[in-house]
């Protein structure tokens, strides 16, 4: 019998995988760079500063973007087509260079154009802030991180508006409006079709429910086509290692109300919603031996040489890892590393030599980074190293097949959830 707490714990679930659905259905046609929107439009912008805790966005008309960390620049060719960029001018100096290179050809062109902030823009304080300050963006040169920030010059001077937590304007366009210039020309990136592009996210998801890391979504999963499944690592309280993307979801998903982490008796005695099968690495080892074709991608677990040792067969292994020690260590014993986003951005010095000397051929990162970390992408990729992305399904718009139509060829893979593979990408490998 499934309690009453359990049940409306699924019902819950399932609403919001239902509107999350809905949302990127809806969102779908905002997602390039080339957006159309009804004459005479008026346009909402919105900040929101890393306090807020909310997301920031820009509406024309109706239609809606939300935007990520850092600075959106709008650029407008008439109302009814615009095109836009995000720069995370806080973690990257050379985002703010090519901001700044951009409104000064933009100013060169009197172009017609906003500006707003979402998170945090601002590392302490706005990068050369006297190139910004000489195009007229006084406010946006002084800054702070963690501030909102609007601009715009719909009325042919700048206006700006800055506040600690939140910022709203809503303006008009000029019907008389009209230019043809593009800044942010769509880059269309080739591949080659292949199974091994996509990971399943947590096991990958088994009737719309995702992060099981349980067997009938590995079933499931397998079932669809994926060859390569990532499992959340953890250990219980008395040291054994099992399936759990992290305790508080897991004892959401199974109704667990004592203390966490659970110890390996406790851990094997729930079931996620009273369906799913909790793993534990005998289980994990038995399921990958019954499939010979299968990898296991590893999150969580940061100790190499233990768990490999563990695992059934350390061939078909790829384990990410979060510290150049363990990538290191993995290198020496010839374990297959997936060096993963922070310590990749903490090498010091040439990042490709580091990862060809210590033989890692994979990388996981976040989406979010990839357009401001498009050099670094573009030399792994001719490297031969595979960058794989997570936060994928996570910005509304920003599902799977965003990813494959934009992103693929820039990075080589993704953490997908659900993706339905075609006979080309089962063919081909």
């Amino acid at each position: 019998m499934i309690s009453l707490r359990r049940l409306s714990v699924w019902i819950m679930h399932m609403v919001m995988y239902l509107g999350a659905v809905a949302t990127g259905m809806a969102s779908i046609t905002s997602h390039s760079n080339d957006c159309h929107t009804p004459k005479g439009a008026s346009v909402i912008l919105t900040s929101n500063s890393f306090n807020a805790h909310k997301g920031s966005s820009f509406t024309i008309v109706g239609q809606m973007q939300e935007i990520e960390r850092g600075l959106t620049l709008i650029h407008f060719n008439t109302p009814e087509k615009f095109e836009y960029a995000t720069f995370d001018t806080y973690a990257s100096e050379e985002a703010v260079d090519e901001l700044i290179a951009i409104i000064q050809e933009m100013q060169k062109n009197n172009a017609v154009f906003a500006i707003l902030a979402h998170d945090s823009a601002a590392n302490g304080s706005m990068k050369q802030s006297d190139k910004l300050s000489k195009l007229g963006l006084l406010q946006l040169s002084t800054l702070k991180g963690r501030q909102a920030y609007i601009m715009h010059n719909f009325y042919g001077k700048i206006d700006e508006t800055v506040d600690n937590l939140s910022t709203n304007l809503e303006v008009n366009l000029s019907e008389k409006l009209s230019d043809n210039h593009i800044y942010f020309p769509k880059i269309k990136y080739s591949y080659v079709p292949n199974i091994d592009r996509y990971i399943a996210h947590g096991g990958g998801e088994v009737n719309g429910i995702k992060s099981t890391n349980s067997k009938e979504a590995l079933d499931e999963s397998y079932r669809k086509g994926f060859r390569l499944f990532e499992m959340d690592i953890t250990e219980t309280s008395d040291g054994k290692w099992v399936a759990s993307h992290d305790w508080n979801m897991w004892a959401r998903f199974t109704d667990y109300e004592g203390s966490l982490p659970p110890s390996y008796s406790e851990f094997m005695k729930h079931k996620i919603y009273g369906d799913y099968t909790t793993l534990d690495l005998k289980a994990i080892n038995e399921w990958f031996r019954a499939h010979p074709d299968a990898t296991l991608v590893t999150d969580k677990v940061n100790d190499p040489i233990a768990f490999a040792n563990a695992f059934v067969d350390k061939s078909r292994l790829i384990m990410e890892l979060f510290s150049l020690m363990s990538v290191e260590e993995a290198s020496k014993n010839g374990i297959n590393a997936m060096i993963s986003q922070d310590p990749l951005l903490n090498i010091v010095g040439d990042k490709i030599n580091y990862l060809e000397v210590n033989k890692v051929k994979f990388v996981s990162l976040s989406r979010k980074i990839i357009a401001n970390q498009a050099k670094l992408m573009l030399q792994l990729r001719d490297h031969g190293i595979k960058v794989y992305v997570y936060n994928v399904n996570f910005d509304p718009g920003k599902d799977e097949k965003y990813v494959e139509e934009i992103e693929f060829g820039l990075i080589y893979g993704m953490y997908a959830d659900k993706w339905v593979f075609d006979n080309k990408a089962l063919l081909s490998n």
